[in-house]
């Protein structure tokens, strides 16, 4: 594992301009594709969010950030 996180972590969360918040993700190796896209749906419906980019690495772990305007910021931080 790289960057010191450990697996399915959030790196942060921060404001940005005011209008929206965003969440770096990363989805560890070994995880399905159905499971990932079952993780970042139930994300979007409980908090808010919605996916701005996937990426998905030759090792399998899958880099993702989400964003929801900041005025929702009291629903819940994704978790995964």
């Amino acid at each position: 594992m790289t960057g010191g996180r450990g697996a399915g972590t959030i790196a942060r969360m921060e404001a940005v301009a005011g209008d929206y918040e965003f969440a770096p993700l990363r989805i560890p190796p070994g995880t399905s594709r159905s499971a990932a896209a079952t993780m970042l749906s139930l994300q979007s419906e409980t908090g808010g969010w919605e996916l701005i980019r996937l990426q998905l690495h030759a090792d399998g772990t899958r880099k993702v950030v989400m964003r929801r305007r900041a005025r929702l910021s009291y629903l819940p931080k994704p978790h995964i």
